[in-house]
């Protein structure tokens, strides 16, 4: 990618000892199972109120509007490294104070490796490695929907570890990519070039904004 795991989360380190691990993976572990019953309810409170927010019954504005995907969108195409442009400012790339780019790898099971990669301040690069899976959407085969995750493979059966990745928009070359979350709280822009026109990533942020997000707090990070 935790609470949201996402493109540019900071990788953590193994301990060496063997023991310690054992005990901090155990507490891990009975703190997150016993946090998904609150979690579970969170999150029911949090998709009625988006309902409300986004529901035609209640004459909600046009771009609050439940969020549509690319469709389709071909995973092997999709491969290869992406360079980040813009993006609305998040807790796990803190970190980042120069280039962040992501690199997909579709894997033989249909997951796709995720690697981000960006300069910290120091001069040093901070490197994450996690995994994506395609989230299937009835009626639109090959949707770009997809879950990104950063935590452990074993918390992998816990939804709260799996973050939303979503491919609003994307051109016909695969050159240009707009990713974001339907809550609408994450927004990057992605293109093949380290460096993307200005006239072509004010056209994103155009529709970003179109779709309900605030690009005004936009952090261009391509330039």
């Amino acid at each position: 990618m935790t609470q949201r795991p996402r493109p540019g989360a900071t990788a953590v380190q193994p301990f060496d000892d063997r023991r310690t691990s054992h005990a901090i993976g155990a507490m891990a572990t009975a703190f997150v199972v016993g946090g998904v019953a609150a979690w579970f309810a969170m999150g029911a409170a949090r998709s009625a109120t988006r309902a409300r927010l986004a529901g035609p019954a209640d004459g909600a504005p046009l771009m609050r509007a439940p969020l549509q995907v690319v469709a389709p969108v071909d995973l092997q195409r999709y491969a290869g490294i992406w360079h980040e442009q813009a993006r609305l400012p998040n807790r796990f790339q803190k970190q980042c104070a120069g280039p962040v780019s992501a690199e997909y790898t579709p894997q033989p099971d249909g997951t796709v490796q995720v690697r981000n990669r960006c300069l910290r301040e120091d001069g040093n690069f901070d490197e994450a490695v996690g995994t994506a899976r395609v989230v299937p959407v009835a009626g639109q085969p090959g949707a770009g929907r997809l879950e990104v995750r950063f935590a452990p493979a074993w918390l992998g059966w816990l939804p709260m570890v799996w973050g939303d990745y979503w491919i609003l928009k994307l051109d016909r070359d695969y050159q240009v990519s707009l990713v974001g979350t339907p809550d609408r709280e994450y927004l990057w822009v992605l293109s093949r070039a380290p460096r993307l026109e200005d006239a072509v990533l004010q056209a994103e942020l155009d529709y970003a904004r179109s779709l309900g997000f605030d690009t005004g707090k936009v952090m261009l990070t391509g330039r």
